[in-house]
């Protein structure tokens, strides 16, 4: 069994839950979802925005990402988990896979969310526009989620992994 940390980072919407649950499963490694742990610790993310803002939801997620990049396993982080500078250091240990998606891939994909910072197509351009640059700089791999068959994108990365790992452990 593989005892790696893989963390899946990208825009919100990009497929990052979906894409590691299915991810965990195909390497045997559990899975943790930060957005999902902060949930079932405090409640629906829109409303610690509402309530306490978003430098308290930051602290929390600083929190849930800390705890889950303790242990080997696939991790998703919310859009902004690396906008905190201590998450930034600890991702290089781990492999990164920055998932993208094209804006026309998008706009079902919002419809109807919740989420704080994406109420429309034209606030998750900005948002990326903002964060592309340095989710790159974190991304040891990048896959496109636009179109592509979800099984299509786990096997991609699950050999890039299973590649690695091979490689690493050959040094």
């Amino acid at each position: 069994m593989l005892t790696v940390t893989i963390v899946l980072i990208g825009p919100p919407a990009a497929g990052k839950t979906r894409v590691g649950k299915r991810l965990a499963k195909r390497l045997r490694l559990p899975f943790v979802d930060t957005d999902a742990v902060i949930v079932s610790h405090h409640g629906p993310i829109p409303a610690i925005f509402a309530e306490l803002g978003e430098p308290h939801f930051r602290m929390l997620e600083r929190q849930a990402v800390e705890e889950a990049l303790s242990e080997p396993g696939v991790v998703s982080v919310g859009g902004g988990a690396v906008l905190h500078p201590d998450t930034q250091n600890d991702l290089v240990d781990a492999s990164v896979v920055l998932l993208t998606v094209k804006p026309e891939a998008i706009a079902a994909r919002i419809a109807n969310a919740k989420r704080p910072l994406v109420t429309d197509l034209e606030s998750w351009k900005r948002l990326v526009a903002q964060r592309s640059s340095l989710y790159a700089s974190l991304a040891d791999y990048t896959a496109d989620t636009s179109s592509r068959p979800i099984d299509a994108i786990v096997e991609e990365i699950a050999h890039w992994i299973e590649t690695r790992n091979t490689e690493e452990g050959q040094r």
